[in-house]
């Protein structure tokens, strides 16, 4: 899918990253880890083309650019804002329709599909404002679902939420990459929960960066 070579993520031509050079296949399950100020966030976001690399380069598969689907640290959502939960996953169809028109079957089974898997058809036509910090995470992982992207970019996805959502996010996850999608998530070091759900892992340390497996 795409190939890093001796690339170097930061801001304003300033290193984060410690350089990073490896391929990415179709499929991956791929774990960023290092310490915190390593720059996981900053090679996501370089890897999404939100930043450009201060040095080396990023080249995609004779493919081109997949279509991406990124879910930030920060949830930048007013929870007060009049939308429901079936509104804010359906914005993960907007790219690839008029914003004027209204959804049409094959959009509105991809938005249930996505619910499903997150397990919120409960909550689907309740505002965003009555949903706990666990179902607000679950939605905006939906929302990503239904961009149906083939390559996702997560960063730290499971903190500040209960194990209960972090199984069905992860669950959600696996599906995702038997179906061909490349997962790249930065988490914290927990080693347990990377051992057990991520077969592939790169290491950030402050003088390189070391990937556990030829992925």
């Amino acid at each position: 899918m795409m190939t890093l070579y001796n690339l170097i993520a930061g801001y304003c031509g300033r290193n984060v990253s410690p350089s990073v050079s490896g391929r990415i296949k179709y499929g991956s399950m791929i774990a960023i880890i290092g310490p915190n100020g390593i720059g996981k966030s900053t090679l996501l976001k370089t890897l999404a083309g939100l930043l450009p690399p201060v040095s080396g380069r990023l080249e995609f598969g004779k493919k081109g650019r997949p279509r991406m689907g990124y879910l930030p640290q920060n949830r930048n959502i007013d929870p007060y804002f009049p939308l429901t939960v079936f509104d804010v996953v359906s914005m993960g169809c907007w790219p690839r329709i008029n914003l004027l028109k209204r959804l049409n079957q094959h959009q509105r089974a991809v938005i249930w599909r996505a619910l499903g898997q997150v397990k919120l058809l409960n909550v689907l036509n309740q505002y965003i404002e009555t949903l706990s910090g666990g179902q607000v995470q679950r939605m905006l992982f939906a929302r990503i679902l239904a961009q149906q992207a083939s390559l996702i970019l997560l960063d730290e996805p499971f903190q500040g939420i209960d194990i209960n959502t972090c199984k069905i996010m992860i669950r959600a996850v696996n599906l995702l990459c038997r179906r061909g999608c490349t997962v790249i998530a930065a988490l914290h070091n927990n080693n347990e929960f990377i051992t057990e759900y991520f077969p592939n892992t790169l290491l950030l340390t402050c003088s390189r960066s070391i990937w556990n497996s030829s992925i």
